[in-house]
């Protein structure tokens, strides 16, 4: 018998839900109205969890719940009550992304099983290790990675006891997740909070290429790479689809459920795919998978495809015949939506009805008879029931110290106190031992747990702090900046990094001075490459935006800032890095605003900084950007485009939003805002809170124009932070034009 792998189901509202449980999902992940990465999903109430939680696991099927959003500090008591009632629910797990939920929940909600989202990019194994410490039981690993690398990741997790999930169907993102803020920048729409607006998919001027939608990504869809998958050893097949109908979800899980079925019971697996095109698609590649990432994974066109696959598939090419195809899906479907809503109608997912039975006579115990739709079951206190006391029992006080069972699968139908003798007493406290093991017993032997309080965060004593001035700078010409500033000088290391290793570390063994930045992506062998790279400089200190490379720094002793990229917007992610790996700063997230941001509490010994200058990245691709602009000779990427293609082009939208292609030598493809970030009000916002600012001084290319070299640009920022007068009006004139929305909106 083969290993059974989990078939995880998307669940945007309660029809796709039933509808996922019908066709044969082994696990269901879904969203409550806060919370949660699918906004844009009708989502669920905490009630509506409840009788979902009754209806899966009474069909053998768990549910997931996704809480996988940046958690802005006044949010954090909100949370703490909704923990507070998860964990005495039968939820199977918590999908999350914040690096402070993963602190909360394992200092405080051990009951709960902790899911690390897609949206932490995970892609090497000293990320996996690094969750292992952060109590995770399994991870969703990115999207881009090859069959290789996910059996590699995959080993390592297995090493550390947790379990690897692969999205296998449903839509791709262009950007790495939880690295894109293009629909934050462009609209105030976080893709980190669920928010995103897509604005990849959106039309833009035709392009060079001729292209409209020269961002848009097919779909994935691994359904012909089963067996390949079962060998890499993954856990669970994850479908993407939270904002999808219930329709697809149960016509994309049941094609699933019958090739699972295929490969258990050792059949040749199916080859014909054409079911999956039937419902919503823009085409299928598998292509980040096979390793194999080329031209072809784009589409220009970001509706749905069924009717043109069909139309291809009957070898018509004419606007009639494909007129004839759209009528065929939509009959087809009309009868699919039917079929599934009789079936679906069938699961009912409201919470089951429970009698209670009161009964007793003075000097007796009292006796609570529970009927539940599947059960009979007596509780009998340990007191009798006495003639005096404070308050004698009645069907208000009943129900009001029995009203939590209504936070449960079940609710109180019918309360039937007619066979309890009136005017008797019996102490509170009795009253509610007894709920406490009605609620043992509904909760399936699970002890009730109290609700807690987060400790409070006591904000540091105010002292004044004199900020100082820090510098990016990624090229060689630009060291000499080392010797005109007193500002430490960082220097951003390549995402290529295996091909660049001796010279970097030569770089770095000649310049004392620099400051090692590490970038957000390190997959393979430029991840090993930096471990021996780190093993042999050992720094004093370093930045990352990779928690891999955290977790590398933590195990050698060597002291570390989280970057920008690591998106910490809260108190209890700075002590999540600070307790768990030695972090000695943080960057705090460009994404959120003067007030989010000073309602941080940092840790004691740590040290605060923030961006204050640099160009915006909007996306981090693996993929080449180019193809669909302004071409390239090869139709897919090979070993040499990484280190050695260096290109840039811009794309605008027709609503002429002007974005920047750069690929630089050594680096993953990027897209960039028109204009560079400024924020020179946080300096006077936030005064006493950064221990540090920093500028970007790279040569990345947008519309903003310096009037100024960079020792200039230095000076100018230089006088800022020294509270000379003018600077800030000066550096504006010099610097411009830019943007500063993200810190205006906030998230």
């Amino acid at each position: 018998m083969k290993r059974e792998i989990e078939l995880l189901a998307p669940g945007g509202d309660i029809d796709s839900i039933k509808a996922a449980i019908a066709a044969g999902a082994d696990a269901v992940y879904c969203g409550l109205d806060r919370f949660n990465a699918r906004n844009s999903a009708a989502n669920i109430s905490f009630d509506d969890l409840q009788g979902i939680l009754r209806l899966a696991h009474k069909n053998h099927c768990q549910v997931f719940l996704t809480l996988n959003i940046l958690i802005v500090e006044s949010e954090i008591p909100a949370l703490v009550v909704l923990l507070n009632k998860l964990v005495n629910t039968g939820i199977d797990g918590v999908i999350i992304q914040d690096l402070g939920l993963f602190y909360i929940l394992s200092n405080f909600f051990e009951g709960l099983k902790i899911h690390a989202s897609t949206q932490l990019t995970t892609h090497n194994e000293g990320q996996i290790r690094f969750l292992n410490r952060l109590k995770a039981s399994r991870v969703n690993l990115s999207r881009e990675l090859n069959i290789r690398e996910i059996k590699a990741l995959t080993t390592t997790a297995h090493e550390n006891q947790i379990l690897t999930e692969v999205f296998v169907h449903g839509s791709s993102c262009l950007s790495f997740s939880g690295l894109c803020y293009m629909s934050s920048v462009h609209g105030g729409n976080s893709g980190n909070r669920g928010r995103c607006s897509q604005p990849c998919r959106d039309e833009y001027l035709t392009t060079p290429e001729g292209n409209h939608f020269p961002l848009n990504l097919k779909d994935n869809s691994a359904y012909l790479d089963l067996k390949e998958l079962a060998e890499a050893g993954v856990d669970s097949l994850k479908i993407e689809g939270r904002i999808k109908k219930y329709h697809y979800v149960f016509s994309v899980v049941e094609s699933w459920r019958n090739q699972l079925r295929r490969y258990y019971n050792q059949n040749s697996l199916n080859t014909d795919n054409s079911e999956l095109y039937r419902v919503f698609n823009r085409d299928f590649s598998n292509s980040f998978l096979k390793g194999v990432i080329h031209k072809n994974m784009f589409i220009d066109n970001p509706r749905d495809h069924s009717a043109i696959h069909l139309s291809e598939r009957n070898g018509s090419s004419t606007d009639a015949d494909l007129e004839t195809a759209k009528k065929e899906i939509y009959d087809d479907r009309t009868e699919l939506i039917a079929r599934i809503k009789n079936i679906t109608e069938q699961f009912s997912s409201g919470k089951a009805p429970l009698t209670l039975s009161v009964s007793g006579e003075c000097g007796s115990p009292l006796k609570v008879s529970v009927k539940t739709p599947d059960t009979l079951f007596d509780l009998l206190s340990a007191i009798h029931l006495a003639g005096t006391g404070a308050q004698a029992i009645n069907q208000e006080i009943f129900l009001k110290r029995f009203k939590a069972v209504n936070d449960t699968e079940y609710y109180i139908e019918h309360l039937d106190l007619e066979n309890l003798q009136p005017g008797l007493f019996i102490p509170f406290k009795e009253l509610t031992f007894l709920k406490k093991k009605l609620l043992f017993i509904l909760n399936n032997s699970k002890k009730t747990i109290d609700p807690i309080d987060l400790p409070v965060l006591k904000k540091p004593a105010r002292r004044t702090i004199k900020p100082t001035l820090s510098v990016l700078i990624s090229s060689q010409k630009d060291l000499y900046l080392g010797q005109k500033t007193s500002a430490a000088v960082y220097y951003q290391l390549p995402d290529s990094f295996k091909n660049e290793c001796a010279e970097l570390l030569a770089l770095f063994q000649e310049n004392k001075n620099l400051i090692p930045w590490f970038p957000s992506v390190l997959i393979g062998e430029d991840y090993t490459a930096v471990v021996e790279f780190l093993e042999q400089l050992q720094p004093e200190h370093l930045v990352t935006n990779n928690t891999g490379i955290a977790y590398e720094a933590w195990q050698k002793g060597i002291p570390w800032i989280a970057g920008p990229y690591l998106n910490m917007v809260n108190s209890y992610s700075l002590k999540a890095v600070k307790e768990n790996f030695n972090c000695i700063g943080s960057f705090i997230s460009n994404e959120i605003q003067k007030t989010q941001i000073g309602n941080i509490r940092k840790p004691e010994d740590f040290k605060l900084y923030y961006s204050i200058y640099h160009p915006v990245v909007l996306m981090t691709s693996r993929q080449c950007l180019f193809h669909q602009v302004t071409g390239c000779k090869k139709k897919m990427i090979d070993d040499t485009c990484i280190p050695e293609c260096a290109k840039s082009a811009s794309i605008t939208n027709l609503k002429k939003d002007t974005f920047r292609l750069e690929k630089t030598k050594g680096n993953y493809h990027n897209i960039y805002h028109e204009t560079n970030f400024l924020n020179t009000d946080v300096v006077t916002d936030l005064p006493d809170l950064f221990s540090g600012f920093f500028i970007d001084l790279r040569d990345v290319k947008t519309g903003t124009k310096t009037g100024t070299g960079k020792s200039g640009i230095i000076k100018l920022f230089e006088d800022l932070l020294n509270g000379n007068p003018g600077s800030e009006k000066e550096l504006k004139l010099t610097i411009h034009p830019t943007t500063d929305i993200q810190y205006k909106k906030g998230i």
